[in-house]
C-alpha cells in the first residue's frame, strides 16, 4: 500500500492537482489523511466546485444543511494557499445568503478567471460591486442574479464567455456589458428582465444564443459572428402596429451578419418577423450558411413566405432542419403556389440532409418538401415525422410521388 501512495506522491506537481481539481472538493480534502504528505496537498488546487456532490442536504433539514455547506466553503477558502483560477458555486438548495458577498469579496484579491454562481432557489440575489473588480475574468456564468454594477465598471477587459439565465438588469446597464467586453466571444441569454432590446455590439462574438421574451435584437460590429440561436418564448400580441415596428428591427439583423454559418429560429420568432414587409429574397446571399433550423406554423401564409425568403437566401446550405406548429389554428392566406415556384430549379446544390417533424400532411407542408427535393441534386436523406396522431399511409403515398432532383435521395417516413 505504501509503495501505491509514493508512486502516487512522486507525480508532478501538475498532474497531482488535476487528480486534485477532478474529484468532488469534499473528496480532495479527504486525501489529507492519506499521510503526512498529503495533508495540504488539496489546498493548492486552482479550482474549486461547491455542489451537491459537496455536501447533500436533506429536504426535512434545510437549515442544518445550509450552515454545513456554508461552514465547508469558509474552511476551504481559509486554508486554501494559492490561485484560485475557478470558482463554482452551485447547490441546488442554496438560497442566495449573505455569506456569497464574502466569498466574493476574498476572490476580488485574487485572480479568478471563471466564476460561476447559480443560485436555484428564491429571489434574485443582487451580486455585490466588488464582482464588477476581477481583473483577470475570462468565463461568467449567473443564475437568478440581480446586477447592478458600479458607475466606475468599465468592463471586463479579459472576458471571453457570459452566460446570464434567469438575472435583471437595467437596458443601459446590460449594453454596456456587452459593449465594454471587448473579448467577449460567447454570449448566452436565457429568461432575462429589466430589458427588452438586444442591442449587441462585440466585435469578437462568436456564439450567440438567446432565448426568452424581447421586443428587438440589433447587431453592430459583430462581423466574426457565426452561430445564432434565437428564440422567442411569448407568442406575438394583439397590438400589430407594435409588433410591425419592432418585427421591422428584426428583420434587418439578417443583413449584418455575413460570416454565419449555423442559424437557428426557435419558438415564436420567425412569427415576429413575419409582422414586418417580406422581401423575395434578402438583400445580400448568406454564402457561409451551411446549417438553419426553423420552427414554423405551416397554416400562415407570412410565416411560410419568411421561411421561403430564407432559405432562397442561403445557396450553400448543408442541413435543414424545420419543425412545425400544427397545434395552430390555420391562418387564412394564399398558401397554395407559395413552395411551388419554378424559378429556382437546383436551388440548394449542397444539401444533404433534411428533418423535418411536426406536420400534420396539409398542402402547405407537402409543397414545402416537395420544393426541397426538386430543389436539391446532392441531396442524400429526408426525414419525416409528423405530430402525434397525425400523418400516415396518404402522407406516405405523397411524399413517394414527388420528383427528386437527387438520384440518391432516400424519404424515411418515421412514426410520431
Amino acid at each position: 500500500m505504501d509503495t501505491e501512495v509514493d508512486r502516487i506522491s512522486s507525480l508532478p506537481g501538475n498532474v497531482l492537482d488535476q487528480i486534485l481539481s477532478d474529484l468532488p472538493i469534499r473528496d480532495a480534502v479527504r486525501t489529507s489523511s492519506l499521510s503526512r504528505n498529503w495533508r495540504y496537498k488539496w489546498s493548492h488546487i486552482p479550482h474549486l466546485v461547491f455542489d451537491t456532490q459537496c455536501v447533500s442536504i436533506p429536504s426535512e433539514d434545510q437549515t442544518v444543511g445550509k450552515n454545513k455547506l456554508v461552514s465547508i466553503i469558509d474552511h476551504v477558502l481559509l486554508l486554501h494557499n494559492g490561485p484560485i483560477y475557478k470558482f463554482k458555486l452551485s447547490h441546488r438548495d442554496l438560497l442566495g445568503v449573505s455569506d456569497i458577498d464574502r466569498w466574493i469579496l476574498h476572490l476580488s484579491r485574487g485572480s479568478t478567471k471563471e466564476f460561476v454562481l447559480e443560485i436555484w432557489k428564491g429571489q434574485r440575489y443582487k451580486l455585490p460591486s466588488c464582482l464588477f473588480s476581477f481583473e483577470n475574468l475570462i468565463h461568467l456564468e449567473l443564475l437568478n442574479c440581480l446586477l447592478k454594477p458600479p458607475s466606475a465598471f468599465k468592463g471586463f477587459r479579459s472576458l471571453k464567455s457570459l452566460h446570464l439565465q434567469s438575472v435583471t438588469l437595467a437596458q443601459e446597464v446590460f449594453e454596456n456589458l456587452i459593449s465594454r467586453c471587448a473579448l467577449l466571444e460567447r454570449l448566452t441569454l436565457m429568461n432575462f428582465d429589466g430589458f427588452t432590446h438586444l442591442k449587441i455590439n462585440a466585435p469578437n462574438l462568436q456564439f450567440f444564443d438567446v432565448g426568452g421574451v424581447f421586443d428587438d435584437v440589433s447587431f453592430e460590429n459583430t462581423l466574426l459572428l457565426t452561430q445564432v440561436t434565437i428564440a422567442l418564448y411569448e407568442k406575438v400580441k394583439n397590438d400589430q402596429n407594435m409588433s410591425r415596428r419592432s418585427s421591422c428591427k428584426l428583420l434587418s439583423f439578417f443583413v449584418n451578419l455575413p460570416r454565419i454559418r449555423r442559424l437557428k429560429i426557435h419558438n415564436y420568432f420567425l412569427k415576429n418577423l413575419a409582422l414586418s414587409k417580406i422581401p423575395s429574397t434578402l438583400p445580400k446571399s448568406w454564402v457561409d450558411l451551411n446549417y438553419i433550423s426553423i420552427h414554423i406554423n405551416f397554416n400562415d401564409f407570412e410565416e411560410n413566405a419568411v421561411a421561403f425568403c430564407l432559405l432562397k437566401s442561403c445557396p450553400n446550405l448543408q442541413e435543414i432542419e424545420m419543425l412545425g406548429r400544427p397545434e395552430e389554428k390555420a391562418v387564412v392566406g394564399p398558401l397554395t403556389g407559395l413552395w411551388g415556384d419554378d424559378n429556382w430549379k437546383s436551388l440548394f446544390g449542397q444539401l444533404r440532409q433534411v428533418k423535418i417533424a411536426g406536420i400534420s400532411g396539409t398542402r402547405s407542408e407537402l409543397d414545402c418538401i416537395k420544393f426541397l427535393l426538386s430543389n436539391s441534386p446532392v441531396l442524400e436523406q429526408m426525414t419525416v415525422r409528423p405530430a402525434p396522431n397525425e400523418g400516415g399511409l396518404e402522407m406516405v403515398k405523397e411524399l413517394l410521388r414527388f420528383r427528386r432532383a437527387s438520384t440518391r435521395a432516400e424519404v424515411i417516413y418515421m412514426e410520431p
